[in-house]
């Protein structure tokens, strides 16, 4: 073993594994900090877990359970998945549990359930999300989940990274829901199957927390095992650690990775993923005049209050086309109550639009504003896969919160 470990992946895996060195693809065992199962999938992840022969979770402190995708219950059958949460739940002593308190993938780092330099796996693609704070976070299927519930630990392969370097300041009306969709578009829905991608650069630095979550967010929709920025203040500040962790992860420009992708922050510009996948990725610039049905803005992705804060700034004073639905769903019971407090909800109102409760809402397609036959939905989540979100015939568009509500304004895909 020669290579010196130099990438953030590398560096969390060895720093967890207690290693001198760790190479790619190597197959090591780890410990996880946390686990995280939705209420989707706990019948399943509690069936297999039993079926396995445990009796006992290694440690219930470590497991968060949270209710996002079924509450409020929009089928009769959603209501099996909260009873064998609730008996589990109660059997095992859990006591890391959310009801209706927000999007797994928001209450995860909003509630401290995370650190830079963790290990976390949950059963859900977009458990990415948390590599925002410098945590290798990655989904994973019931069976594993219930494996690792059960023993406190899980095999993982030590995946190649590909870094993706920025530098320079993004253009007036460009957010980091267009970079990410840019760099997916460039690299295809498969270019980083089970790789690390980690953001790196001066326009990287610059980001809000918030839009470094939007970023690692969307890495599992090009294929990636874990999507990382290098924790600095900003995320020791958020995650309420010591500045000491800083220490541990390091920037190597010498880093042997598998690719680099460089970007000149000057020349992204607003962009949506056109129907029906997430590399399809146009100019907004360059598209016909798309007349929208209806607008979306919420999700793990884009549900935050910077977020919010960007569209009502836009909807300020102004009221929604006629013609279009505008669905708005905060990321979490805290967003939904700053919002409030900031007068984004009441700007919303205001302008016609519709507010839910906390959660993933539409964008599960099993929330309110289900899109009907052809109808066309610009929304701020991470899919827009065929069907996902009403009709096979209807059409998403994927984009940032300022677009969604420029366009829910003038009634077709906008970003001026």
């Amino acid at each position: 073993m020669e290579r010196i470990v130099v990438t953030l992946a590398e560096q969390i895996i060895k720093w967890k594994t207690n290693k001198t060195n760790v190479l790619p693809s190597e197959i090591l065992m780890v410990k996880p900090d946390k686990i995280m199962i939705h209420d989707i999938f706990i019948p399943f992840v509690v069936e297999k877990f039993y079926e396995m022969g445990f009796e006992k979770v290694f440690d219930p402190d470590r497991i968060v359970i949270i209710f996002d995708h079924l509450v409020p219950a929009a089928k009769a059958e959603d209501i099996r998945h909260f009873k064998i949460a609730h008996e589990f739940i109660e059997k095992q002593g859990i006591k890391n549990v959310h009801e209706s308190d927000g999007i797994c993938h928001q209450l995860m780092h909003e509630q401290g359930y995370v650190k830079p330099g963790d290990i976390v796996f949950g059963t859900d693609s977009h458990t990415v999300t948390y590599g925002a704070l410098g945590v290798f976070s990655s989904g994973l299927g019931y069976t594993d989940i219930a494996s690792i519930i059960g023993t406190g630990e899980t095999w993982i392969k030590v995946p190649e990274t590909i870094r993706i370097k920025i530098d320079g300041s993004l253009p007036k009306g460009v957010y980091a829901k267009d970079v990410i969709l840019k760099i997916i578009g460039d690299i295809g829905a498969d270019g980083a199957s089970y790789k690390a991608i980690e953001f790196v650069g001066s326009t990287v630095e610059a980001m809000s927390i918030s839009s470094r979550l939007t970023m690692s967010n969307m890495v599992v929709e090009a294929g990636a095992k874990v999507g990382l920025f290098y924790p600095d203040e900003k995320t020791c500040r958020y995650a309420d650690v010591s500045n000491d962790i800083l220490t541990k992860f390091q920037l190597e420009d010498s880093a042997s990775t598998i690719k680099v992708l460089e970007y000149k922050a000057e020349e992204f510009v607003p962009v949506a993923a056109i129907p029906s996948n997430v590399d399809n990725v146009k100019a907004i610039k360059e598209l016909d005049e798309i007349k929208v049905d209806q607008v979306f803005i919420g999700s793990c992705t884009n549900g935050r209050l910077e977020d919010l804060e960007v569209a009502a700034s836009i909807l300020q004073g102004k009221r929604i086309s006629k013609n279009v639905k505008l669905v708005v769903t905060p990321a979490s019971r805290e967003v939904y109550e700053m919002a409030a407090t900031n007068g984004y909800l009441e700007t919303f109102v205001k302008a016609g639009a519709i507010i839910t409760h906390p959660g993933c809402g539409l964008c599960c397609g099993r929330g309110g504003g289900i899109v009907g036959d052809n109808e066309v939905l610009v929304a701020t989540n991470n899919r827009n896969f065929l069907g996902r979100m009403g009709s096979e015939s209807s059409k998403t568009y994927l984009v940032s919160p300022a677009v969604a509500a420029l366009s829910a304004i003038k009634g077709f895909l906008t970003y001026e």
